[in-house]
């Protein structure tokens, strides 16, 4: 059985205005649109449309009908839905940031609470018990921070700033977390002292087009004026763009998040599917609260060539992206007018119609999905799906 399924806006500063407003097809409000989530946190949960045509809130109806979930999300991951599905429109950098692993995250969760923060509070970071890795696959040309570079790398780079040389020499005698450490803690005088020659030697090739976005000085000014930072505060995570891979993903291609690993999104739209969990340690470029002792504890400083994930070819317009998380798997399904496949549902599955419409029919029952609209999917279902329009489908599932 399948259920047609309503998702939630989230109005976070860095997004635009237009992009998920079209995808889903949303009355113009000049409101801003950062993300849109398809799943059961409790920040946002969907609702399913029911057979009597109420709306309900989908975490309800799984604890009430835990089945759905499948034989083996059960015994993996209890009666909760194991991932969220999130659309996002990255207008402006979000802040660098990593995630806890289960462990780190069932004790910080269980710290915080002790400790009587509240789950809104701003100076929260555990807002539940989960861990969160996650991928992205890229709905346009998207650029991010992944991880740390080889320290040959990072050293490189700093040497060929001269108000970085310092840092360098400093490198050379420590490792990368210590070093990473030191770079977090740094004063607005030395922030300054290392920052402001390379902003004022690259503002007029800034200005000019002549910098390539491969180029960490590009970003740090583009970051200075995407989030009005004053150069009288600068923040620590600028120097980050020297430390970090920044990554070019082209549209279709993605990338896995492990625990610990910092990251952070620049521009673009992308698909993000994780695991149903809004765990975020932050590191910077960001106005919300950065914990810089518990960011020290939990990163991971390993020295990282990033992996692009490409979708692996199976038949009949069905591809899967392979990640190494038990908890999500994102298959993607392209379809002409005319098109028809079977599918068998082996957990819960959540469908998004991302272009074009489709028809699915299960147990008698058929729908038409436009763009922008999505389904619940319960396990065991066996359901047909037919090509209307030419476009594609996104479909989060287990592995």
């Amino acid at each position: 059985m399948f259920y047609r399924l309503n998702g939630q806006a989230q109005h976070y500063i860095w997004g635009g205005k237009e992009y998920i407003p079209q995808l889903f097809q949303l009355s113009a409000d000049n409101q801003i649109y950062a993300e849109w989530w398809l799943g059961t946190h409790p920040s946002a949960p969907s609702m399913i449309e029911t057979a009597t045509n109420t709306e309900e809130d989908l975490a309800q109806y799984i604890t009430q009908h835990p089945e759905v979930l499948g034989e083996k999300s059960q015994q993996l991951f209890g009666h909760k839905l194991p991932y969220l599905l999130k659309i996002l429109d990255v207008v402006k950098p979000l802040s660098i940031q990593l995630h806890p692993t289960k462990k780190e995250a069932e004790q910080g969760f269980a710290r915080e609470n002790a400790a009587g923060i509240d789950l809104k509070d701003a100076k929260r970071s555990y807002k539940d018990d989960n861990h969160k890795p996650e991928m992205m696959i890229a709905l346009s040309d998207f650029w991010l921070l992944h991880g740390f570079k080889t320290k040959a790398s990072i050293l490189s780079t700093l040497y060929t700033r001269p108000s970085l040389v310092v840092l360098a020499e400093q490198l050379e005698q420590q490792s990368l977390k210590d070093f990473y450490a030191l770079v977090m803690q740094a004063t607005q005088a030395e922030l300054a002292q290392w920052l402001l020659p390379i902003i004022q030697h690259n503002q007029m090739a800034y200005r000019n087009n002549q910098l390539t976005l491969d180029n960490p000085d590009y970003w740090v000014i583009y970051a200075l004026e995407a989030m009005e930072i004053p150069l009288d505060k600068l923040d620590a995570g600028l120097l980050c763009f020297y430390l970090f891979n920044i990554v070019h993903l082209k549209q279709g291609e993605g990338i896995f998040q492990d625990a610990g690993i910092p990251h952070a999104y620049l521009r673009g739209q992308n698909i993000e599917l994780m695991a149903c969990s809004d765990n975020v340690i932050r590191g910077g470029l960001t106005p919300k609260y950065v914990d810089i002792p518990e960011l020290l504890k939990i990163i991971d400083c390993t020295e990282i060539t990033p992996k692009v994930i490409a979708p692996a070819e199976q038949k009949n317009g069905y591809t899967t992206y392979q990640t190494p998380s038990q908890d999500f798997a994102l298959a993607n399904l392209n379809y002409q007018q005319g098109y028809q496949c079977e599918l068998v549902a082996k957990s819960a599955e959540i469908l998004l119609v991302m272009q074009g419409s489709l028809s699915i029919t299960a147990d008698g029952k058929t729908l038409l999905l436009k763009q922008g609209q999505s389904l619940f999917i319960e396990a065991n279902t066996h359901y047909q799906i037919n090509g209307e329009q030419a476009g594609y489908a996104i479909i989060a599932k287990l592995p």
